[in-house]
């Protein structure tokens, strides 16, 4: 590993999970409002309806793509954590280890005084590919702090 390397992670099961879930809600929101306009339900359902039943679809789609957000950038001057929400950097210096807890779903950056922050792109679902990327933190953070 060269010293100019930069490494990126991202979750790969979550991240086709989250696809396939917001696509398939989608096209279901998308069906039922067609389908509602032209049964007989008993109930009058206009076009307004079915223009809000469908945003209601792709919000509920946007929130699944949420869990599609989480990536780690490294390199030898410190790591850039993005989770569902927030993005945080750290510098090596900061970091005291990279762990991957007994029974944890993600990795995460162990800091000082007691603090920590997941790392939800390192999953414990990702099998060997989450083993691989750990291997690379742990190095990139040795070179630093060697």
């Amino acid at each position: 590993m060269t010293q100019q390397e930069t490494v990126t992670l991202r979750p790969l099961r979550a991240l086709v999970i989250s696809w396939v879930s917001a696509v398939v809600i989608v096209v279901l929101f998308v069906a039922i409002a067609l389908v509602l306009r032209n049964s007989d339900t008993g109930v009058f359902f206009r076009e307004a309806d079915q223009v809000a039943l469908v945003l209601i679809g792709l919000f509920i789609a946007g929130g699944c793509l949420l869990m599609a957000r989480p990536r780690v950038r490294a390199d030898a001057a410190g790591i850039e954590v993005r989770n569902v929400i927030a993005t945080k950097h750290f510098a090596w210096t900061d970091v005291e280890r990279i762990a991957f807890p007994d029974g944890a779903s993600w990795a995460r950056i162990d800091l000082p005084d007691y603090e920590y922050v997941p790392v939800m792109a390192v999953q414990a679902v990702d099998g060997q590919r989450s083993v691989e990327a750990m291997r690379s933190l742990r190095a990139l953070h040795a070179a630093a702090r060697a």
